[in-house]
């Protein structure tokens, strides 16, 4: 018996989601062929390019969420599938990508960096399975205002920020280690229980004036201003955590949910 219109509508309804996760898996994907194949050419603008795609990655994966609420079509199925892309394109993608950039050329003439640098980005992405696996279970029993550690888009995109701000192959030995330091860093803040505030802050005309002067500084310092971004982000995060410790209450901190 053949489907009505309104059963194939139905159908094509829910595939809509995953259908924006799958664009999420290609931008994913596409950074690591482009990764891969300059790896040893270093030309700045591919890199600089595989680092913009994990950013469209990102916009995808926020969007094919809100297509699910938009269209009451959320389904296990559509969160698997966000799962794995996102063990793809915000952990395997920028690791790949860094290790390309960083280590594959500097690492010809020092073989040690080269694999502590494998080792440093390869941390990176253990760290971001791991921060999903958490994640994954605790649904419903962390207070939905905070993420437990840093969010896995948010590690790569601070990763991928550094690329876009200095896409040129890293030159020198300094360099090299200020990178694994970095890979190691973000890792460390996804698995921790530092708490991050989420879009489900409530908004206030501090919002807007927070956008206007992002905006402002984005007109100023350009691909420059996404790494000041993710500093005074991660910077602001650890400062209120270390105030929540002191006593302070004038954000009010996580709620603790009972088992």
């Amino acid at each position: 018996m053949k489907p009505t219109r309104q059963q194939r509508m139905a159908r094509a309804k829910f595939a809509l989601p995953s259908s924006v996760t799958l664009l999420s898996i290609a931008c994913g994907f596409g950074s690591i062929v482009i990764s891969v194949d300059n790896a040893h050419v270093g030309d700045p603008h591919a890199f600089r390019m595989a680092a913009i795609l994990l950013v469209l990655a990102g916009i995808f994966d926020a969007l094919d969420g809100f297509v699910a609420r938009a269209t009451n079509t959320q389904s296990d199925f559509g969160m698997q599938l966000d799962s794995i892309a996102d063990v793809m394109n915000f952990g395997c993608a920028p690791g790949l990508l860094v290790y390309c950039w960083g280590f594959a050329q500097l690492g010809q003439g020092h073989p040690t960096l080269l694999r502590a640098g494998g080792l440093a980005c390869f941390i990176f992405v253990a760290c971001g399975a791991l921060r999903l696996a958490r994640f994954n279970v605790s649904v419903g029993r962390t207070d939905p205002r905070y993420f437990v550690g840093m969010p896995i888009t948010a590690g790569a995109a601070c990763v991928a920020s550094v690329v876009v701000a200095w896409p040129t192959a890293l030159e020198t030995l300094l360099q090299g280690y200020l990178v694994m330091g970095l890979m190691v860093a973000v890792g460390t803040l996804m698995v921790s229980t530092v708490r991050f505030p989420s879009s489900k802050q409530p908004k206030n005309k501090y919002t807007l004036l927070a956008l206007a002067v992002c905006l402002g500084l984005l007109a100023w310092l350009q691909t420059r201003f996404f790494v000041l971004f993710f500093v005074l982000y991660v910077s602001a995060t650890l400062l209120l955590n270390i105030a929540w410790r002191e006593g302070w209450r004038g954000l009010p901190p996580p709620q603790v949910y009972e088992d």
